[in-house]
């Protein structure tokens, strides 16, 4: 299959997961999750109608930044941030996916407000308590909304997990029910629904789960792009 038939597979799976749970398959956005690839494989999924794309390494996506600025693309990105990078990360990307921390926060706000940008950010909960995952357990997401508060440029627009890696997709239904539970609990609780919009969880393996939990972005790359290879 070719990246435009795989990418048209997944849509179809998207707006069937989404219809079943009784929603309208607009309210999901598909983010292409183009890292290690070449901007050959994002240039076919943008032919194909793709606009978002989302990598995990700073400067890999701004060599791929740099390099199609010819396409119109919304670029996410979805790894883990460190804040010694904010700098060049805050102009770049359209939305981040990962904010844990109130000084990441607060440097790319000032990073965004300096080039006159206005990106979206996530704040990535730690449902699992992995160590090799990152995020902020939900007792320590308040301050984050509080900090977002004061910023100039950066909109805190929504919420991002990312679950154990599941052996069967259902495995990850409660860790992206809890996530909606706890939007929801932060709602009533007063922080205002401009930071509660997007919930961003599910993967290749699991995003129709997602979709019926409520999630407004998933990020898929295996299934549109195929495996990529595995390197050292």
């Amino acid at each position: 299959m070719s990246v435009a038939d795989r990418l048209a597979h997944v849509r179809a799976r998207i707006d069937a997961a989404a219809r079943s749970a009784g929603r309208n398959p607009s309210s999901v956005r598909l983010v292409a999750i183009s890292k290690t690839l070449p901007l050959s494989a994002i240039r076919e999924a943008y032919a194909a109608g793709q606009r978002d794309f989302g990598e995990n390494r700073v400067q890999e996506a701004l060599s791929k930044i740099a390099a199609g600025t010819d396409m119109a693309i919304r670029w996410h990105l979805v790894g883990h941030l460190q804040t010694n990078k904010a700098r060049k990360a805050g102009p770049a990307f359209a939305v981040m996916h990962g904010i844990d921390s109130v000084d990441l926060l607060h440097k790319l706000d000032a990073a965004a407000a300096e080039a006159g940008t206005t990106p979206e950010l996530l704040i990535q909960v730690d449902l699992a308590g992995e160590a090799t995952k990152h995020g902020v357990p939900p007792d320590e997401v308040p301050p984050l909304f509080e900090a977002a508060a004061g910023c100039r440029a950066a909109r805190v627009t929504g919420l991002m997990t990312v679950p154990p890696r599941p052996d069967d997709a259902e495995d990850a239904r409660p860790y992206f029910a809890r996530l909606r539970a706890l939007r929801d609990g932060w709602r009533k609780s007063g922080v205002p629904d401009s930071m509660l919009q997007e919930l961003s969880m599910g993967m290749s393996g699991d995003f129709e789960v997602a979709i019926q939990e409520g999630s407004t972005m998933v990020r898929v790359g295996t299934a549109i792009f195929g495996s990529r290879p595995v390197t050292a």
